[in-house]
């Protein structure tokens, strides 16, 4: 694996706009520190006037952006090199100055609401508070959890070790695993995907019991930082008078956790549907029974095409032309030359993909490209429509009310693969070639709408089993782990000894709550998805419109504007219908019965 100084330029993001470089990088955070000195000269004052409150909230904005562009160059570079002893050092250094700032001003909440509503009310009609009030409105709505000025100290302190269970986990995961080489070639979190979807069966094998190794021989200390991770949910939701962590995690955007229980439901009741995409998927591969380390493997072989980057990035402008000119070429603009983008695998640079929006900057990617996966086509549109609503967002709204939530984000995502599947399935070149693409799309929702749900049911049951007061050991965490495995895979799968311990692998679990959004955001998109394809410019300007909304309305909100309602389970129960006629319509491609 190649190090990080041997990457050509345009291969890399362009951080430029957050930052020059580490020097100005650290004569910037020293003025940042100076001016979060300030924090605490607001106290004591913000309800003498709305002269003071508006000073209060100015001061707020200005630092809150300055603290956001510095923290996300020096996370961006920590995450493409994980192993620089100069990235790690101002990581670290910002997030211990983003602790101390947290600490002054913690006063602000408790002081802020404890004046008058209606007073406060008041002052937001005067016309300089405009970009407050979106704000202001949900702040309000967060009274009755926040604490008295001495214990939102409290939590400020605390809030030093908020994250570190995340922290240690990630850089075991991203640099410290080592899952040794298969064939001369390094087994990584990359090249795994290559590996387990090898047509030589023993490769497979081979590649799970070596990369589930990794996992096995740290596996106490992992069960220790998840159980940790956990209990800091658990404090948290308490201390601010939640009833549950479940609460807790949904309220901020105002989702009720019936949304989340009756997705779970919805997915259980569509089981036949899912564990028969398994019997077809051993039928096609010629097994009996299919082993954990065959589920990844594509429904159709025969098209493991390269794409190269550029290549790539085409076959994304032609898949996009439904959304308009100015969304095709404002994204390809930021793939290409925009630079939006860092394509390539090195050591140190953390697995998988994201996208990091941010008022100030671009919307940049992270990716770890792969020429022989056709997934990371996927990928790439994937983040890229995260980032396409990053950059409405922020072309649309001021600071206050641009920051979108996560349940919206996965809408915006999915709903781009879902173009790209459509494109390739029009452009199928033969019979053969449109059952892989619909048998990749059966593979991708699969991964996102069931997969994602049960990794959801595994965080709610890991919680539930923590807030009844009973010890979440490793031995819990296996055992429950795999009756979640057993059902959702259902008979034609079977498991080894180590196939439960895929549950000390997920990331996102560490972000309390998170997996759900991936299922309930491609409900909403394949129902959003087929409303623009089959309407006009009216059913396109109002998913643009969902886009430009940002944070400016709660997601259940925005998102029924754009066309479908979450709050209900029929997205969820739609999207199985669409899952199951898909299969159907594999089936009779391959004439299977």
């Amino acid at each position: 694996m190649i190090e990080r100084r041997e990457q050509r330029t345009e291969d890399t993001w362009d951080l430029s706009a957050l930052s020059k470089d580490g020097r100005a990088w650290e004569r910037d955070v020293r003025k940042l520190a100076a001016l979060f000195r300030k924090a605490g000269s607001f106290k004591g004052r913000l309800g003498e006037s709305s002269d003071s409150l508006f000073a209060a909230l100015e001061y707020y904005r200005t630092v809150s952006m300055e603290a956001e562009r510095l923290g996300n160059w020096a996370f961006l570079m920590y995450e493409t090199d994980g192993t620089d002893a100069d990235n790690m050092q101002r990581l670290g250094r910002y997030q211990a100055l983003a602790a101390d700032f947290s600490e002054r001003f913690s006063y602000f909440t408790p002081e802020l609401l404890s004046i008058d509503t209606e007073t406060i009310r008041g002052w937001m009609r005067e016309p300089r508070f405009r970009e407050y009030r979106i704000w202001m409105r949900k702040t309000l709505r967060e009274k009755k959890h926040v604490l008295s000025e001495k214990e939102e100290h409290l939590m400020s302190l605390f809030s030093a070790l908020s994250g570190s269970s995340e922290k240690a986990f990630m850089d075991l995961n991203n640099a410290d695993l080592d899952f040794g080489e298969i064939d001369g070639k390094k087994l990584t979190h990359s090249t795994y995907s290559l590996f387990i979807r090898s047509a030589d069966e023993s490769v497979r094998e081979k590649a799970y019991r070596q990369y589930y190794k990794g996992y096995s021989d740290h596996r106490h200390t992992i069960a220790d930082l998840y159980a940790a991770s956990i209990q800091e949910d658990i404090f948290t939701s308490k201390a601010r008078g939640f009833r549950s962590s479940l609460e807790a995690a949904l309220f901020p955007d105002r989702i009720p956790t019936t949304v989340y229980t009756s997705l779970i439901e919805s997915v259980h009741e569509a089981f036949p549907i899912l564990h028969e995409y398994y019997r077809v998927k051993a039928k096609v591969l010629g097994k009996e029974k299919l082993k954990h380390w065959d589920a990844y493997m594509p429904m159709v072989e025969g098209f493991r095409e390269k794409h190269a980057y550029d290549e790539a990035v085409a076959i994304i402008g032609e898949a996009v032309k439904p959304l308009g000119e100015e969304y095709r070429s404002i994204l390809i603009h930021g793939l290409t030359d925009g630079r939006w983008v860092d394509r390539y695998e090195n050591k140190g640079k953390r697995s998988g993909a994201f996208s990091a929006g941010c008022y100030t900057g671009e919307p940049y990617i992270l990716t770890n490209y792969e020429e022989d996966v056709i997934d990371s086509i996927f990928t790439l549109i994937h983040e890229g429509g995260h980032s396409m609503h990053s950059w409405y967002s922020v072309h649309s709204n001021p600071y206050m009310n641009y920051d979108y939530s996560i349940f919206e984000a996965e809408t915006a995502s999915t709903f781009n693969e879902n173009l790209l599947t459509r494109y390739m399935i029009d452009h199928a070149k033969s019979p053969e070639e449109e059952a892989y693409i619909i048998g990749k799309n059966l593979d991708d929702e699969v991964a996102t709408l069931f997969r994602q749900t049960m990794f959801a049911e595994f965080e709610l049951r890991m919680h539930e089993i923590a807030e009844r007061h009973e010890p979440v050991t490793l031995e819990i965490m296996r055992a429950e782990y795999r009756k979640l495995l057993e059902a959702y895979f259902g008979p034609m799968m079977e498991f080894v000894e180590e196939s439960d311990l895929e549950g000390l692998r997920v990331p996102h679990f560490y972000r309390a709550f998170y997996c759900y959004k991936y299922a309930t955001g491609i409900s909403a998109s394949i129902a959003l998805s087929e409303r623009v394809l089959s309407g006009g410019e009216k059913e396109r300007d109002e998913y643009l419109s969902f886009l430009r909304s940002g944070g400016s309305r709660f997601p259940l909100d925005s998102l029924r504007k754009a066309g479908v309602d979450m709050s209900t389970p029929e997205p969820v129960k739609a999207a199985t219908e669409h899952f199951s006629k898909l299969l159907e319509r594999f089936k009779r491609l391959r004439q299977i019965d």
